[in-house]
């Protein structure tokens, strides 16, 4: 149970008003259809949420974790560096 809070935590407020959030308070709001855009965003962060997982699940066969965890900062910086510049 400590892994699951532990993981709740980390999302739940890593995910706390960015931008996602945005979107579907935005896309409740113009369409009045609040639980179709709830259930379109479940869906949503589902999928992403298995595919990151089952991603972290391949890597860690063939990658210690502190390799990951750099790489992924790297890539995290890299995409924020290229969308200030306007390249994405």
């Amino acid at each position: 149970m400590k892994l699951f809070f532990t993981a709740f935590s980390a999302v739940f407020f890593a995910e706390l008003a960015d931008k996602t959030q945005l979107v579907g308070i935005v896309m409740a709001s113009k369409s009045g259809r609040p639980l179709t855009v709830w259930m379109g965003s479940v869906a949503a962060y589902i999928i992403i949420t298995a595919v990151s997982v089952v991603l972290g699940a391949i890597l860690s066969k063939y990658m210690r974790p502190e390799i990951v965890k750099y790489a992924a900062g790297a890539i995290f910086i890299i995409m924020g560096v290229l969308m200030v510049a306007g390249k994405i």
